[in-house]
């Protein structure tokens, strides 16, 4: 992995510039190069690979497929997502609920929106989630799972660290991931409430509901995001109820 990017940069990334799968069932949105989508310019920033903006209809999902060798964290905005995978893990995942799967040497799972089918869910409601990946920073691991409760009242006006393997969040991440070099924030912003970027060769901003503005570049909407090289300290302030992640790293993977 490298560490050092090249210089002080802000890229903003519009929602709609984002690769589009539309198959009826789900409606995806990709931040990065993903499956039959691919632009050799854009594949990952810093650590982070897929940044997926998915809504899943009920009843449809993902049925049972492998992944390997990467760290797999879910956030659902809206509705429910139910997870099976061969390791014997399972759970309805919902707003407020961080979940990490890592793959390791292997795994196989799936996702579906029919939480209904155990009284946990409306018949008829997506489920609106947001899918990252991040490479881990070892190879071969074993295979592992984990998912946690966060407290709305925690998420709110401020970064919480939902998902991390740096040794300086060791105490107050909700979930951790294989990958030293990396953490994911939330914060859920009432209209005026800002937070201060941390400085960090890598950051990732995107924003899940709402609008923002970022200090130096203005205003983000629903989807967009911002990648942030070589740089930190701007404030992101909410100009409607918003809910941005940001995902704070320290190495890329090598050119």
């Amino acid at each position: 992995m490298a560490s050092t990017p090249k210089g002080p940069t802000v890229d903003v990334r519009r929602a709609s510039e984002r690769f589009v799968t539309d198959v009826g069932w789900l409606d995806s949105r990709h931040s990065f190069s993903f499956s039959r989508h691919h632009d050799p310019t854009n594949t990952h920033h810093g650590v982070l690979v897929v940044n997926n903006d998915d809504t899943v209809r009920a009843g449809s999902g993902f049925d049972t497929h492998p992944h390997r060798d990467m760290e797999i964290v879910t956030w659902v905005l809206r509705g429910s997502l139910v997870h099976q995978d061969s390791t014997g893990h399972s759970g309805v995942i919902y707003p407020g609920l961080a979940q990490r799967m890592s793959a390791g040497t292997g795994i196989l799972h799936s996702e579906r929106n029919d939480a209904w089918r155990m009284g946990r869910a409306p018949l008829e409601e997506p489920v609106h989630f947001i899918q990252m990946w991040v490479v881990p920073d070892e190879t071969s691991v074993v295979p592992g799972y984990e998912q946690l409760e966060i407290e709305p009242s925690r998420l709110a006006g401020s970064l919480v660290t939902v998902a991390s393997g740096m040794q300086r969040h060791a105490h107050d991440a909700a979930i951790r991931i294989t990958n030293r070099y990396a953490a994911l924030h939330v914060a859920r912003l009432d209209p005026g409430e800002g937070v201060t970027l941390p400085d960090a060769p890598f950051l990732h901003l995107f924003v899940a509901r709402g609008t923002v503005e970022l200090e130096g570049s203005g205003a983000l909407g629903e989807g967009d995001a911002a990648r942030l090289s070589a740089t930190g300290g701007q404030r992101v302030r909410a100009t409607s109820a918003s809910e941005i992640l940001l995902w704070e790293m320290h190495a890329s993977i090598a050119a």
